[in-house]
């Protein structure tokens, strides 16, 4: 799409149907452009030829994002300025390359920050964010970025396992849950995970060859895998029932129950909205999730704490928050109270998605089925429930050793 870049035309500019961005050519300088990823993020950019003629190589270059100090003006200026470097036979692609391999690692974050996360959901971008702030910085920015080596990424891992980069809290200050970064095995593989990410973006760009994260081990990580018991069910809806007629609040403990009953994940619970309910063909139609755009069929039981559940006038929140609280946390601390009357310490909410799933491998659905049913996209995150499918197995092979042992008692 060719268009004068202005400030009306790059804040109309959108991604084109059915793709991860969209670029809008400015009609005044050639081969200046600005870029929008998928996630909304907007670059300036320029393409060119280093030599002349329509052989010569294609070089593109990423003036800046769009925000201070890069407007349709500044960039259109920047644009003419590499472009009379090319006229000149220089390539601005390779000086800035040079620059960049002095860059430190917090100026390579920074870089990543600013040009390599346009696809991430805001949810992931926030998770990476900490693990840079309370991790990564701390560790790895003040190394130049260029001579980091596999060791280096191996310290850093080993440095977040024992907890080196936890913040120091007195016993005295109070927190939110879950605000501090303590460190850990499964934090530490995921320190290695976006290294490697970040080196993988500066390779694209042509900065670097190598990727120092390549290869380094991940502390391993025990899968917490724990699944509702038929008495556990009975006393966590036992305990469901005294929690809402004690707090006359119905809506965390419809969150807790809608968890176990369609298997989704928290979030998607606890942003849904009306609009995203379909009771004409018993569906969740969800936007956004961490798969992508969803549907979750709504077996009876689900449908009927839906169809039970009041509306808000004027809310378009199926799990209403209060005045004194957000959802999330209302729906927190009724988990914490309804755990412990069920008697279920250590079971965690994510846990009652394991337990839908578990429920369904003992019935005899297959592994693909499960998978669907949760939204998994790798078919491998479904095979942790492979050794449960084993008990309709195991029920037919008592069957079978029953009957030939009544044939033996018969002698």
């Amino acid at each position: 799409m060719q268009k004068k870049i202005n400030k009306s035309n790059v804040d109309k500019l959108q991604p084109e149907d059915g793709k991860d961005e969209g670029v809008l050519w400015d009609t005044e300088v050639k081969g200046f452009g600005c870029r929008v990823r998928r996630g909304g993020s907007k670059s300036y950019i320029l393409h060119y030829r280093v030599g002349g003629g329509r052989s010569a190589t294609l070089r593109k270059l990423t003036i800046g994002k769009h925000g201070s100090p890069w407007t349709p003006e500044t960039a259109r200026a920047e644009a003419k300025r590499l472009l009379a470097q090319v006229a000149l036979g220089l390539d601005p692609a390779t000086a800035r390359q040079d620059d960049r391999k002095a860059l430190t690692f917090n100026e390579l974050v920074d870089l990543y920050l600013a040009e390599g996360v346009g696809h991430k959901k805001p949810s992931t971008l926030k998770a990476d964010r900490g693990r840079i702030e309370r991790h990564l910085r701390p560790l790895l920015g003040k190394l130049r970025a260029d001579r980091i080596v596999r060791a280096d990424v191996e310290r850093m891992r080993d440095a977040v396992v024992i907890g080196k980069t936890a913040p120091r809290i007195g016993s005295s200050e109070k927190r939110a849950a879950g605000s501090l970064a303590p460190g850990g095995k499964g934090v530490a593989a995921q320190c290695v995970t976006l290294v490697s990410t970040i080196f993988g973006f500066a390779i694209e760009r042509g900065m670097y060859t190598d990727n120092p994260a390549r290869g380094v081990k991940k502390a391993q990580v025990r899968k917490i895998e724990r699944f509702l018991s038929q008495a556990e069910f009975t006393r966590l809806a036992e305990a469901l029932d005294a929690e809402e007629q004690r707090s006359g609040n119905p809506y965390p403990t419809t969150a807790i129950r809608l968890l176990l009953l369609t298997g989704c994940r928290r979030g998607e619970i606890v942003n849904l909205r009306w609009q995203d309910v379909d009771f004409d063909y018993q569906c969740l139609r969800l936007p956004d999730s961490k798969s992508g755009k969803k549907v979750v069929y709504l077996n009876a039981p689900a449908l009927a704490v839906l169809q039970q559940l009041p509306r808000v006038t004027d809310n378009p929140r199926v799990i209403v928050a209060t005045r004194a609280t957000t959802a999330s946390a209302a729906l927190e601390n009724a988990w914490e109270r309804v755990r412990a009357d069920a008697n279920l310490e250590g079971v965690r909410m994510h846990d009652l998605r394991h337990s839908f799933a578990s429920v369904g491998a003992a019935g005899g659905l297959s592994l693909p089925i499960i998978g669907a049913l949760l939204g998994h996209k790798n078919p491998t995150t479904t095979a942790r429930y492979a050794h449960l499918a084993a008990d309709p197995l195991r029920a037919a092979n008592d069957a079978v050793g029953a009957r030939i042992a009544e044939a033996m008692r018969r002698k």
